[in-house]
């Protein structure tokens, strides 16, 4: 189950495809229209219970339009997107990239060494003791 950390931006799987300030209006509209619920209105709304409505989105709703489309892999479908879809995910794919620091990066680089060599069989044996 993907658990969210949304006060981190966390999840178990090290990826999210939205951003709880910067997309709040999407959230504010989906929790609208898809519950009814008018977030400025409401004053005393556990946190836990927050995360259960917005884990639920369904794909219909503003934000789960938008993270259709930045989550989106399959050629066919990009293909097919229209230029403000492909802005949408552009936008999106950008600011993911210019947060990751140096250090990010560089374990990126290392595992897809390590990749590379266990492919052609240079990975050796790790140390066991």
């Amino acid at each position: 189950m993907l658990k969210i950390d949304f006060r981190t931006k966390k999840t178990n799987s090290e990826e999210y495809w939205y951003d709880i300030e910067e997309d709040w209006p999407l959230i504010e509209a989906s929790f609208l229209m898809q519950y009814g619920i008018r977030l400025r209105a409401v004053n005393d709304m556990p946190y836990d219970e927050f995360c259960s409505y917005l884990t639920g989105i369904m794909p219909d709703t503003p934000l789960g339009n938008t993270v259709r489309i930045r989550s989106e892999t399959d050629k066919q479908m990009l293909d097919s997107f229209t230029p403000e879809q492909r802005k949408i995910r552009s936008d999106w794919l950008n600011r993911q990239a210019s947060e990751k620091t140096e250090e990010d990066t560089q374990e990126y680089l290392k595992n897809i060494l390590k990749a590379f060599k266990d492919l052609a069989g240079e990975g050796g044996v790790e140390n066991v003791e």
